[in-house]
């Protein structure tokens, strides 16, 4: 790729995801190769199942709970903490070392509200990004900083969602 360009899918709408993956998808049918690191993820979702098959489409998660960060106690936070400082550095190998054509940072904002990085950490990665990666970054909330930084935002909104009505998250549909 000549040009990479920082993308940002954001807002509190669903879809960020899944918006990822399909630009993913759509970049591995022009033969590119596509990393997606997924943040704050362990529990297993629909998408793994079918982006395992894809050769240049790899997901990498590297937390090890698959409770949802406001129950984890304060033992489990240190490891949790440990696990994402390894993914850190994994994504900054990725990006010294141009692994990838597409670098796709799930929940990466997550990641900061979390407080597991600082927006001046993720920063960092967009100042290191080489410029022939595209750099898609996801999560509710994005700071301010980094939508600057970026070329493109979206905002999902929510308009309406059936978890509203009592629906729960579906099998095959939400995950």
């Amino acid at each position: 790729m000549e040009r990479g360009l920082i993308q940002v899918y954001t807002g509190d709408g669903k879809g960020k995801t899944t918006a990822s993956i399909g630009l993913g998808i759509r970049a591995v049918g022009r033969g590119f190769k596509v990393y997606m690191v997924q943040f704050l993820k362990e529990t297993d979702t629909g998408e793994l199942h079918t982006l395992k098959n894809i050769e240049n489409f790899k997901v990498f998660r590297f937390q090890s709970s698959d409770k949802f960060f406001w129950t984890l106690n304060e033992e489990e936070k240190k490891v949790l903490a440990k696990e994402m400082k390894k993914a850190y550095e994994f994504v900054v190998d990725v990006l010294e070392n141009k692994k990838c054509d597409v670098l796709i940072l799930d929940e990466i904002m997550a990641a900061i509200h979390s407080k597991m990085y600082t927006v001046e950490d993720v920063l960092k990665l967009i100042e290191i990004k080489p410029k022939e990666i595209e750099l898609v970054l996801t999560g509710r909330s994005a700071p301010q900083e980094i939508i600057e930084k970026a070329d493109l935002v979206t905002e999902m909104k929510a308009i309406k969602h059936p978890f509203e009505r009592g629906i729960p998250a579906r099998y095959g549909i939400e995950y």
